[in-house]
């Protein structure tokens, strides 16, 4: 479900309307690495209240995201729990930060506010293992797969001034 209609709703102020919809999510791109969600429809629990002056929107659920490790390139996973809140003010006069960005004609965008908040949630690096080596600044390995340290490598010519400040300090 991408949106969901707030229209059929018939709700007073202190009711709510409790549904258990179904995400479909769409690729992350982080970083230039493809992320996909697994699986990529979820289901989520979404809860609208009706306030006095306006909505009050609840998502809640979890969702886990495969790509490529950014240290090693292999396979990551991460997991996320979502429970996100947004409200809406029901005159179209109020500010800016009384409006949701994903609430318009009377409808929900619920595919926009998960992607959002499966970002929000997302550690700052998506590792293969919280230990993960990485890759060889040399030759590339896979320094998980094949733990290895290269003799010293002779220093540019070029450096040399740079490396004399380096050893004087």
């Amino acid at each position: 479900m991408k949106r969901f209609a707030l229209r059929n709703l018939r709700l007073r102020p202190g009711e709510e309307h409790q549904e258990t919809v179904t995400l479909e999510h769409e690729p992350f791109l982080l970083g230039g690495q493809r992320y996909e969600v697994v699986p990529p429809q979820t289901p989520a629990d979404l809860v609208v209240q009706r306030t006095t002056g306006g909505d009050v929107f609840i998502l809640r659920f979890a969702a886990a995201l495969e790509g490529p490790c950014v240290r090693c390139l292999g396979e990551a996973r991460a997991t996320v729990e979502v429970d996100a809140t947004e409200y809406q003010d029901a005159s179209p006069t109020a500010p800016p930060e009384l409006r949701s960005d994903y609430c318009a004609d009377s409808e929900l965008d619920l595919g926009s506010w998960a992607r959002d908040q499966i970002g929000y949630e997302l550690p700052e690096q998506i590792l293969c293992r919280p230990d993960c080596a990485g890759l060889c600044g040399v030759c590339g390995k896979n320094l998980n797969d094949e733990p290895h340290e290269h003799e010293e490598t002779a220093v540019d010519p070029r450096w040399a001034a740079l490396e004399a400040l380096l050893d004087d300090s």
